[in-house]
């Protein structure tokens, strides 16, 4: 891939990234349980600013971790298998977000397990501070690695093959792109919009959500098998 075709595969796996819901799950926690507090707006923006610094800097950690892992396992240019794997990764994530993403009841229950979405919930509850929701956005992105594990290979597979400058300019859009959704609520929060109006639109929404975070990933899967995979064995035939 080119440097223009491998940054837009990056950003693509961002975007699939901050289609993922449970971030915006616990953001609108955090601030549902900041309002009903009845915290100063300065307080509420401090906090759910912190909770997105967290969220980033916990994505970026990860990117990072998963480049140098795989440069120095298989170096610039990772084995035809390699890719494979992840497109394979990518698929069987774009199929079981269609069929699990969701629990089957009203309202955006998430697939996680009750006993941690209570401590989650807990969590957002009792932050005060901008380190505590800061930690907790960091637990966020990190509870949800089951699912965005497959957009943080396929970017890190991708970044490494690139020049130093545009390894980190690809990171910086990763980071940026993957909490372009928390940066909405965020926004809409901070403008003073009603949670119960933006919950009602991710209710409404939820199937729309599961079904193109489901076809994003099988999308990029085959994208990336034909033009790594198919491609190279046409060309050395």
């Amino acid at each position: 891939m080119d440097i223009l075709t491998s940054l837009l595969v990056v950003a693509f796996a961002a975007l699939i990234h901050a289609s993922f819901q449970l971030s915006v799950s616990v953001l609108t926690m955090l601030s549902g349980h900041a309002i009903s507090a009845k915290r100063s707006h300065a307080t509420l923006l401090r906090l759910t600013s912190s909770f997105i610094a967290g969220t980033k800097v916990m994505t970026l950690l990860l990117v990072s971790f998963f480049a140098i892992v795989l440069f120095d396992v298989f170096g610039e240019q990772p084995p035809q298998i390699v890719w494979a794997t992840v497109c394979g990764i990518l698929v069987g994530l774009g199929v079981a977000v269609w069929l699990f993403y969701y629990r089957r009841e009203k309202g955006t229950t998430l697939w996680i397990p009750r006993s941690f979405a209570a401590h989650l919930t807990e969590r957002s509850k009792a932050t005060k501070s901008g380190a505590e929701a800061f930690s907790l956005g960091l637990t966020s992105v990190l509870s949800e690695l089951l699912f965005i594990v497959g957009p943080l290979l396929v970017s890190a597979l991708v970044l490494i093959s690139l020049p130093s400058m545009w390894q980190l300019i690809g990171l910086a859009i990763y980071t940026v792109v993957s909490t372009f959704s928390s940066l909405i609520v965020w926004g809409l929060v901070g403008s003073g919009h009603s949670l119960s109006r933006i919950q009602k639109w991710r209710e409404t929404n939820k199937h729309f959500l599961q079904f193109a975070a489901g076809s994003g990933l099988i999308i990029l899967g085959l994208y990336v098998y034909v033009n790594q995979i198919v491609s190279v064995a046409s060309g050395s035939l």
